[in-house]
């Protein structure tokens, strides 16, 4: 299956193939346990079997400690951005290359990884700020809404009901690739004075009286919530393969990536339907 939703998994293959070489690795020890004596034979047999650890392959524990711990970088930059709002666009620009970077690097780099966590930080920081102070509350409405959407996809995923299925991954494609075209074009005609609107289209196009954006905030939103399944389903298959340790940082960035998105999704799309009110 292709990881299609998050670049991160795209260019790592550990995630989907099993090690090669351990055949092999294991005729070279048995090879050289026969010139062992055997009571150091004896010895070995009563140890207990190698985890995950000892072997240096990644676990779910590691995915979880790198992921609080970006997370909690990232709220560190967010609480600097914050107070200083003018870091927000430094964040934004820095968060992106940053990002792409990362998402491109076929071995991961945890000081990287770290370094967009205090960009992103930066700009999502400066955006809740802003809006904060123009819709009180709204910081809170948002963090509670991207928890409990990451808490419902969690569980549908760990019952079995929502699996990224080839047929499900072509929609969803297709789906986000019209919703980065809508994006761009978007943006466009914001930065070229197309439209004075804040949400450019979402807030200037209305159907039934209710604001574009606030549809597009439920596709995008859905769209996140899926690329969390994505997530979750390529952080499963690395575990179960026995992927190296280091690829935990992997996991965790792209996690951190998807809770973001998630994050501001929300974020807009509160703004939007308090702005309507």
């Amino acid at each position: 299956m292709a990881f299609g939703g998050n670049p991160v998994f795209n260019n790592n293959k550990s995630f989907r193939s099993q090690p090669a070489g351990r055949a092999s690795t294991g005729s070279a020890t048995m090879a050289n346990q026969t010139q062992l004596s055997s009571e150091q034979l004896q010895e070995l047999y009563n140890q207990p079997s190698a985890g995950p650890v000892k072997t240096g392959r990644m676990t779910y524990d590691d995915v979880i400690i790198k992921t609080i711990g970006c997370l909690a970088v990232l709220v560190g930059g967010a609480i600097v951005g914050a107070m200083f709002p003018i870091l927000m666009w430094i964040g934004l620009i820095g968060g992106l290359v940053l990002g792409l970077v990362n998402a491109f690097k076929k071995e991961p780099s945890p000081a990287l990884i770290i370094g967009y966590a205090v960009l992103e930080g930066m700009f999502v920081g400066g955006l809740s700020g802003i809006l904060e102070s123009i819709y009180p509350g709204i910081v809170f409405q948002a963090v509670l809404g991207t928890l409990v959407v990451f808490g419902v996809t969690f569980a549908l995923f760990k019952s079995g009901k929502v699996r990224a299925s080839p047929k499900a991954m072509k929609f969803f494609m297709i789906a986000i690739s019209a919703y980065a075209l809508f994006s761009l074009i978007n943006v466009g005609m914001m930065m070229f004075g197309a439209t004075e609107s804040a949400w450019g289209l979402r807030t200037d196009v209305e159907i039934f009286g209710i604001p574009l954006g606030v549809f597009i905030g439920i596709l995008a939103i859905g769209l996140a919530a899926f690329s969390l399944i994505i997530d979750f389903t390529a952080i499963e298959q690395g575990v179960r393969n026995g992927v190296p340790q280091k690829y935990s940082w992997t996991a965790a960035f792209g996690l951190t990536v998807t809770l973001v998105w998630l994050y501001v999704e929300i974020l807009r799309l509160l703004a939007i339907l308090r702005g309507s009110d």
